[in-house]
């Protein structure tokens, strides 16, 4: 018997003047998962979400949460939705409770209903103690806790969080991060759009890496880690002149194409770890007359996935 996903898009395509937003995406998500969707400013991220929100039209191509279409039934799917965009949404001059009894209100919900839910999430949160403090005087992860809390209030069976911890400092990033991993053990489809690669190392349990509006991989963290295979060779050498004569030196040892720091002195590639790797490396660079800083062999991260699938770091471009 077939499930029906909680999250669909087929061969989608969204365009804004000439420039192709969505180039064809295709994504499934289950219910009850927790799916990474990856990309640089501008890659398509935030268009998909806002189409699979209702917020804009596809060109062509199908979207459905829950096998709801997004443009056939768009007030269905806005029922069992929630969404946290990248900047949070509250209302400055009312106090948390009252944001809450807000939106539970733009739901219709019934007041009794929209009084405990507002009590319950306060709680789970950990803004009990600031629920009746106006929210102009809250901290940047307070704002965050109460963006998010606003979003459950209809108990939603899908939530979007796009780019949840941009602009946090790392200890309420780590913060936000136990609330989504929370989410998630209750069941709650989560849908989380990021450029920390490693918020979606840890959270995601399939990532979506998106750029220029297509689908280049998909998989879990560890799957898409091995495509690179092998390990990441790091090398910072003394003087950027050398460049040359250091690419020369390593690219007949890398698996891969080598990859050079803005500044010409640091070196990062694909290589095939074993015994006697990082002496062959700094034998290689000493016989290219290369001064030599620092050699680290370690196992690839999503950073490095990334950057082998797209050529650039997460969040080198800037959104159309």
């Amino acid at each position: 018997m077939s499930v029906t996903p909680a999250v669909e898009m087929r061969g989608v395509v969204k365009r804004f003047g000439e420039t192709l937003a969505l180039d064809g995406v295709d994504l499934t998500v289950p219910t009850g998962s927790v799916y990474g969707l990856l990309g640089p400013n501008g890659a398509g991220k935030t268009t998909s979400v806002r189409v699979l929100t209702t917020l804009l039209t596809p060109d062509a191509g199908e979207a459905r949460i829950d096998g709801i279409d997004v443009v056939a039934d768009p007030h269905a799917v806005r029922r069992r939705i929630g969404l946290t965009g990248q900047y949070a949404a509250v209302e400055e001059r009312l106090t948390a409770r009252e944001n809450l009894d807000y939106v539970g209100r733009l739901f219709h919900l019934p007041r009794s209903r929209v009084k405990q839910r507002a009590t319950d999430l306060l709680e789970r949160f950990d803004l009990a103690d600031a629920a009746d403090r106006v929210v102009k005087g809250f901290s940047g992860g307070m704002r965050r806790r109460l963006d998010i809390a606003m979003s459950l209030i209809a108990e939603p069976s899908v939530l979007f969080l796009d780019e949840p911890t941009t602009g946090l400092d790392p200890r309420s990033r780590l913060g936000m991060w136990d609330v989504i991993s929370e989410l998630a053990a209750d069941g709650t489809t989560v849908l989380l759009t990021t450029q920390y690669l490693e918020e979606a190392d840890r959270l995601a349990e399939q990532i979506v890496v998106i750029d220029h509006g297509r689908v280049i991989a998909e998989g879990t963290p560890e799957q898409l880690k091995s495509r690179i295979g092998g390990a990441m060779l790091s090398v910072r050498i003394a003087r950027p002149e050398n460049r040359e004569r250091a690419l020369g030196a390593l690219s007949p040892l890398c698996t891969g194409q080598v990859e050079v720091s803005p500044d010409d002195v640091a070196f990062s590639a694909p290589i095939i770890a074993g015994d006697g790797v990082v002496p062959g490396v700094i034998r290689a660079l000493d016989d290219a007359g290369v001064d030599v800083l620092d050699v680290e062999v370690r196992k690839p991260s999503l950073d490095d996935v990334f950057l082998v699938l797209t050529g650039h770091t997460a969040g080198s471009e800037e959104e159309s």
